[in-house]
């Protein structure tokens, strides 16, 4: 037997292992943050052997429970339980961590770590996660759950530091999670009272048992973050809760154990040093000199999660059996959304809007497709935060998502951007549903951090952005985004579709519908915008390709017109007027840059012919990106500036977003 930590009990074991693998870890990677995993390992390994349901051998279990940590610079801890319960990850990947290639990353990601339930980084993310994952949970299980049937029936369990309780985006995820009673969700909180500054004294001195109270969370005390009874007990209790969220908050001491580092924020980013990890390991009761020490008896209790989980994933399975028995139409349905494979004669509830009687605004028309898409997809799950009157994002045959009604399909996110995103993006994790949220397009700033994880993590979240431009009108600067449209595009794997009438809506909706590893934002116009007659004009199927020849003339063109949104229909007036000066123009509309990216090269110039230099690009925002299309000898007609107050036909008239100047533009690139 490995003599590591021989004569200690068991779990103190386990306990110091991953204290040991973490200090090893990190100073051999001369990066990372030690000071989290040591003072957490306690409650970590209570949790992970005594309560959490799991099932390392089937890690995708549906009913398995979720552990999220949201600080995600102690991704040590999360592997060194991966490795010990047997996930598959080996002890050479945890001597890799933080190098190239390797499955041990600086920060915990998602689809990269086998066991890895969410991408954390920024603080405070992974609580947001972890309350989305519990709503989808208590969602699921009002939807399916039936007497004596319950085959949803588990728990979300997030470990977060003072950090995350600082990230405002906490606040608004605890909040609405204590509004919801989600007692599905349980968090403990390291309270080690170091930051990386130093003692979180010197900025953060409010009672966080009390802001939790004010929640409507049942908060427990652990004093002493290395008494495991005390944790198992508390843990016990928030699992019994059955009408709140428990917050656990652990006093815990950072790089416990080390003799001149332990409760200093020297222990939070930087590795202890060898010097110092042989003091610490001396004090800890294991061999000073020894690396990677993995003893046989930690091994060996460790992997009995395997067995367990094993057994706990049987059990559920005679439940489902017996569910499909009693219930076959509500358990085909219950695979359908879990597998992602639902109904699949959507496309033929979209709406067709040749026959509008006038102008509609794009959110307008995409208030119809998503209600028209949520009678066919049952696993639509979505809301605004405090917004839906204006964004049209209210499922009206469906009841709202409440603690008296989990059964309901509309979420209330309230004023809430920063929550909705991370909230959003658990539910996709979790499994089972396909999430939207809407907000006006200014405000994606506060939702900006998770909308990029939710592209780093492939997660096809729905995004409804509206009130697009400076035609917003009299609310000013303040609503009117500009550089916002370019800001989103600048974030790898989402992408962003902005249409120009209701019948690229509907196509837009469709792509993001279809979309399985991105998320998609609409963009949509507050304004109304003529429906482009198809019967003049080519099908709307072609925003698939991110750009298509909208107007054309016979032959060659002189100059090309590309637009988006709104812009698009003030092109097609410029057309007429260039025709009469005897100009042959033709009009590409380009709702997403980042589809017709990933075009061929071929169908790219046949849409932008190379031998057609003379090109005005015309979109109310910042210009920065359109030279790509317009190439040096084109113009761009856009925004440089803020907007103003102003009636919104009166500020894109004065900003140039008219027929009249987008002729006189055109006229002056062709050098007329």
């Amino acid at each position: 037997m490995n003599d590591c930590q021989a004569g200690m009990d068991i779990d103190t074991q386990c306990i110091n292992t991953i204290r040991t693998l973490s200090m090893d870890a990190i100073q051999k990677a001369n990066s990372g943050h030690p000071g989290a995993p040591m003072g957490l390992a306690p409650a970590a390994w209570v949790l992970w052997s005594k309560f959490l349901k799991h099932n390392p051998k089937n890690p995708l279990w549906p009913d398995r429970d979720r552990f999220v940590l949201s600080g995600g610079h102690a991704s040590m801890l999360l592997y060194s339980l991966l490795h010990l319960t047997g996930y598959g990850l080996t002890l050479d990947d945890i001597k890799e961590f933080r190098q190239w290639g390797s499955k041990t990353p600086g920060h915990p990601e998602f689809g990269h770590t086998i066991g890895v339930e969410t991408t954390t980084g920024p603080l405070g993310q992974g609580v947001a996660n972890a309350v989305g994952m519990a709503m989808a949970e208590r969602h699921l299980a009002g939807r399916f759950n039936q007497p004596g049937h319950d085959i949803v029936g588990h728990h979300t369990f997030v470990m977060c530091g003072d950090g995350d309780m600082m990230e405002g985006i906490s606040s608004e995820a605890a909040s609405l999670a204590g509004h919801l009673g989600l007692s599905s969700l349980i968090c403990l909180y390291d309270d080690n009272q170091i930051s990386i500054e130093g003692k979180t004294a010197i900025t953060f001195t409010e009672d966080v048992t009390q802001r939790f109270q004010a929640y409507h969370w049942q908060v427990l005390t652990v004093e002493d973050g290395n008494n495991v009874d005390e944790i198992a007990a508390a843990i016990d209790a928030g699992i019994k809760e059955t009408k709140k969220p428990t917050l656990i908050r652990l006093r815990t001491h950072i790089a416990y154990g080390s003799p001149n580092k332990q409760d200093t924020a020297d222990a939070h980013g930087a590795p202890l040093g060898e010097e110092e990890i042989k003091l610490t390991k001396q004090c800890l009761g294991c061999p000073p000199d020894k690396q990677f020490c993995v003893p046989e008896a930690v091994l060996n209790h460790c992997r009995k999660s395997a067995e367990k989980g094993a057994a706990a994933e049987k059990q559920w399975n005679k439940k489902l059996d017996a569910y499909k028995a009693k219930f076959p139409e509500q358990a085909a349905l219950w695979q359908a959304m879990m597998t992602g494979s639902g109904d699949t004669d959507w496309q033929d509830v979209l709406p067709d809007f040749a026959d509008s009687t006038g102008p509609m605004a794009t959110r307008a028309a995409s208030g119809t497709v998503l209600n028209a898409l949520a009678e066919k997809i049952p696993a639509m799950f979505g809301g605004s935060a405090d917004l839906a009157p204006s964004n049209k994002t209210f499922i009206n045959n469906a009841a709202e998502f409440q603690k008296d009604n989990y059964r309901g399909r509309n979420i209330r996110f309230g004023v809430r951007e920063h929550a909705m995103g991370g909230i959003l993006n658990g539910i996709s994790l979790h499994g089972g549903l396909r999430p939207f949220g809407g907000t006006f397009l200014v405000f994606a700033d506060y939702m900006r951090p998770a909308v990029r994880l939710a592209a780093l993590m492939n997660q096809p979240v729905m995004y409804v952005f509206t009130h697009d431009s400076v035609a917003v009108g009299e609310d000013g600067p303040t609503h009117q985004p500009v550089e916002h449209l370019t800001s989103l595009r600048l974030i790898p794997n989402l992408t962003v579709i902005r249409p120009a009438d209701a019948t690229e809506t509907a196509a837009a909706w469709q792509y993001a519908v279809e979309s399985t590893n991105a998320p998609t934002a609409l963009i949509l116009s507050r304004q109304k915008l003529p429906v482009i007659d198809r019967k003049q004009y080519p099908a709307a199927d072609q925003l698939k390709n991110g750009a298509y020849v909208l107007a054309d003339c016979d032959g060659i063109p002189e100059v090309i017109l590309i637009a988006t949104g709104s812009e698009v229909s003030i092109c097609l007036e410029a057309v007429e007027k260039l025709s009469e000066k005897g100009v042959a123009v033709r009009v590409v509309s380009m709702p997403s840059w980042e589809l017709f990216d990933k075009m061929p090269v071929d169908y790219k110039n046949q849409v932008l012919p190379p031998e057609v230099p003379a090109r005005v690009a015309v979109e109310a925002g910042i210009p920065l990106g359109w030279e790509k299309y317009t190439g040096d000898r084109g113009a761009i007609i856009g925004i440089s500036t803020f907007g103003a107050s102003a009636p919104g036909a009166t500020v894109l008239k004065n900003f140039g977003f008219t027929a009249e100047n987008v002729v006189k533009t055109a006229l002056e690139v062709m050098g007329r």
